[in-house]
């Protein structure tokens, strides 16, 4: 039985990739195990599933890679029920009078756009589509940070970003990431993209990271920040358990969207 398994890999592959999407984490030893093979083998099946781009590799095992974003003019189109759900909830989150950092993002510029206009917020962003579209609002102040454009993120990053948001200090930013798992932490697809956002993570008191579902769970390719930097963790209504639940007993708060 051992012998037929090793020798389909394509076999073992796909049910390795079952067992990441019913469970949101493989570790090799137990693969090894489960399916009578060498953890050579095992670590040799991660790595070709990684290079495919369908998990990605960690210490002792993998995670499902994060979804790839498509430009920021194409995710404002899709999943716009969930991002609107998500960001009433989020809106939530903000208090009267607070310096709010809010990073770049489909779902961010939903939070934009669900946020009160009586509580005197002060909005800093590195996003011109928020900026403009919270200028048109009454009862915000709006700052935008300055730096190279990149069209695909829709937002300022490079070194004249950092440099700006390392003069703030704010009450609470709101992160966008692609990845959010409760043991390697935030992700980002884009080094810059990264880097401003540790930026922000410095700059603020708390930290509201807002994911849809398929965020959950997942890692790329640069690190933002650990779990232990989100003070709220923001969710689709029918998040799973399974991923919700490790949030919550690394301390994170969770806060689920409303049914949609």
């Amino acid at each position: 039985m051992h012998e037929d398994i090793d020798a389909l890999p394509g076999e073992r592959q796909q049910a390795i990739l079952e067992q990441l999407r019913q469970n949101g984490r493989v570790f090799s030893a137990q693969l090894a195990v489960q399916l009578g093979v060498s953890e050579d083998s095992i670590r040799r099946d991660l790595r070709d599933l990684a290079s495919q781009g369908l998990c990605r590799k960690v210490y002792g095992g993998a995670l499902p890679a994060a979804p790839e974003a498509p430009p920021l003019v194409a995710r404002h189109a899709q999943q716009t029920v969930q991002k609107q759900a998500l960001a009433d909830a989020a809106a939530t989150q903000v208090r009267r009078g607070d310096v709010v950092l809010l990073d770049a993002g489909s779902t961010n510029s939903a939070i934009a756009a669900a946020l009160p206009g009586h509580m005197a917020l002060r909005v800093i962003t590195n996003a011109p589509d928020i900026a403009m579209a919270l200028m048109a609002r009454r009862g915000f102040e709006v700052s935008l940070i300055g730096g190279r454009l990149d069209p695909r993120l829709g937002a300022a990053v490079g070194a004249q970003a950092l440099e700006a948001v390392a003069a703030l200090r704010a009450d609470v930013c709101f992160i966008g990431t692609c990845a959010v798992d409760a043991e390697a932490g935030l992700w980002a697809v884009d080094g810059e993209e990264a880097a401003l956002k540790r930026a922000l993570l410095a700059a603020s008191s708390r930290c509201i990271v807002v994911a849809t579902n398929d965020k959950l769970g997942t890692q790329a390719s640069h690190r933002i920040g650990s779990v232990e930097q989100i003070d709220v963790l923001v969710v689709e209504a029918d998040a799973p358990d399974i991923h919700t639940a490790a949030f919550e007993r690394r301390g994170v708060d969770l806060l689920r969207a409303a049914h949609v």
